[in-house]
């Protein structure tokens, strides 16, 4: 696929004001106000997922984070033109789509854990941040995916990381715990 090719992927997003692709990237206020916007937007995912993926059945789970990664590259590719940078701190829509990959599969464990379920998703922000921040396993050639595509390919692999190590976890930790 050409460059041109990648960038045409998400034609509707250029018809969009750019005060809308800017703060939707951003997430508003989160992306540009705060020092570490990148965690900001990790626990802005965290909640998300609580509000958006948690109670979700597991259609309805990929078909509403399909739709979110597919916006995501259009949002954070469109911001990277409209801002003239590529991959701007402040775009943090990637991480906030990332975070309920961390969790695939792991609703019914975090309902299970009841009071303690915050382990798990505070496991998983940790991790995910990690991973996100050290981009290891080659996650980093990801970046060099044109437009939208390489700002959120490495976010999406650092979580599928994380939520591999998590289900790894549940298995091995959960008996232990009792």
């Amino acid at each position: 696929m050409s460059e041109g090719a990648w960038k045409d992927y998400c034609p509707w997003v250029k018809l969009l004001p750019t005060s809308v692709v800017v703060n939707v990237a951003t997430l508003g206020p989160l992306g540009t106000r705060f020092k570490a916007p990148g965690t900001i937007g990790s626990v802005a995912g965290v909640v998300g997922y609580t509000l958006l993926f948690h109670y979700a059945g597991p259609l309805a789970y990929l078909i509403l984070l399909a739709l979110f990664i597919y916006a995501a590259i259009g949002f954070c590719g469109e911001a990277e033109v409209r801002m003239r940078k590529r991959d701007p701190g402040e775009v943090i829509l990637d991480e906030f789509v990332a975070i309920p990959v961390c969790f695939i599969g792991l609703q019914g464990v975090i309902a299970g854990l009841g009071g303690w379920a915050w382990t798990l998703l505070l496991a998983g922000f940790a991790l995910f941040r990690l991973f996100d921040i050290t981009k290891p396993f080659g996650i980093s050639k990801l970046q060099d995916l044109p437009g939208g595509y390489g700002v959120v390919a490495d976010d999406i692999a650092a979580a599928i990381v994380t939520c591999v190590l998590l289900h790894i976890g549940v298995i091995f930790l959960l008996p232990l715990a009792g």
